[in-house]
């Protein structure tokens, strides 16, 4: 990850952090809470409007295209050659430039880790997101805190819509990058913010979860041992529907330990 802060050079503002994950090519800009909509870059001027200070990937991703040289540039060939790039490159070219343009007195700059403010809305970001039954999640926070959210409440994003219509398309559901959102084939994104305010608390901690899933999902060869028996004798009992494997892989299946001794009655 990289982190720039952003400032506007005319009034003598910090304005906010962006983070940059280069793996994702993937950015968020986090807006300090004590700018307005007058202080506040203009494309950020609605969320800033709402209290809304973490700006979504897309949006984040805009601001920095919206400054620096485009790739339909007619002399762009001419232009990654006089840098040695490669490849066109956003953040690269953002860095050239410091993030200046002409449309404000805005500039970024390298920093060498992530400010106070910003690691503090960071414990709520995602750590893990699990799709459960009826269109429930459970979300566990860098905070260590787990929450339940039913995304039938959630009716106001956008297209959530499609997504509780669309089994496939909610089992697709992972972390985006950061832990930020809540992202659904890696097209729809649900902000952690929203799903930590949403959620319901739930008495469990993610380590509680851990120490479950270390103790209590075992694989084929230690289902063979616990029962005594060949993998073929194993496959026997799943086919006769004694016994339910929790995941399938071509290589071996994954049990419930519970279920795996209850074969035995």
């Amino acid at each position: 990850m990289k982190i720039y802060g952003i400032s506007d050079d005319e009034n003598g503002l910090s304005i906010g952090t962006l983070l940059y994950y280069e793996k994702e090519h993937s950015c968020v800009i986090e807006l300090k809470e004590d700018l307005d909509e007058w202080t506040a870059p203009l494309l950020f001027t609605g969320y800033v409007r709402e209290g809304i200070y973490t700006i979504p990937r897309d949006v984040s991703y805009l601001w920095v295209k919206e400054r620096v040289i485009p790739h339909s540039r007619q002399n762009i060939g001419s232009i990654l050659s006089h840098h040695r790039m490669k490849s066109y490159d956003e953040m690269r070219f953002l860095e050239i430039s410091g993030g200046r343009c002409s449309q404000d007195s805005l500039s970024v700059s390298r920093l060498e880790q992530v400010p106070g403010y910003v690691e503090q809305r960071m414990r709520r970001n995602l750590r893990e997101c699990i799709p459960l039954e009826s269109y429930t999640l459970l979300c566990f926070f860098a905070d260590d805190t787990v929450r339940k959210i039913d995304l039938n409440m959630l009716d106001k994003v956008k297209d959530m819509d499609k997504v509780i219509r669309n089994q496939l398309l909610y089992a697709s559901c992972s972390v985006g990058p950061g832990g930020y959102s809540a992202v659904f084939n890696d097209a729809i994104d649900v902000p952690a913010a929203l799903l930590y305010s949403s959620g319901v608390a739930v008495p469990l901690r993610p380590d509680d979860f851990a120490v479950y899933v270390r103790n209590n999902i075992i694989d084929t060869a230690e289902s063979c041992n616990i029962l005594q028996c060949s993998r073929q004798n194993l496959s026997y009992l799943v086919k006769q529907g004694q016994l339910s494997p929790i995941k399938k892989d071509v290589k071996g299946n994954l049990y419930l330990r519970g279920d795996v001794l209850g074969s035995r009655w």
